[in-house]
């Protein structure tokens, strides 16, 4: 396993809104949320982020060598398989 860089962006982001995120998976691949709606796992990759932390579940940190902000979760939007939808 490669080591994970964070975009200036998602740190950023992170320390704005002062509270811990998570990237977990999605059907469509990784999906960055707060650890509210997905809480972190023991086997989870932390990183620290000003007062808060990045968790990284063990599944993603084989696929992904860079947290950016096209991951986060958008609210009205959901997480699930929605290219089946009609």
């Amino acid at each position: 396993m490669s080591e994970i860089s964070v975009d200036q962006q998602v740190l950023d982001f992170i320390k704005k809104e002062g509270k811990d995120y998570r990237v977990s998976t999605d059907c469509s691949g990784p999906v960055l949320l707060p650890t509210e709606m997905k809480p972190p796992k023991s086997s989870d990759i932390k990183i620290v982020v000003g007062k808060n932390t990045l968790y990284i579940s063990r599944v993603q940190a084989r696929y992904i060598d860079r947290v950016t902000m096209d991951m986060l979760y958008v609210p009205g939007r959901g997480i699930g398989c929605f290219i089946y939808d009609e």
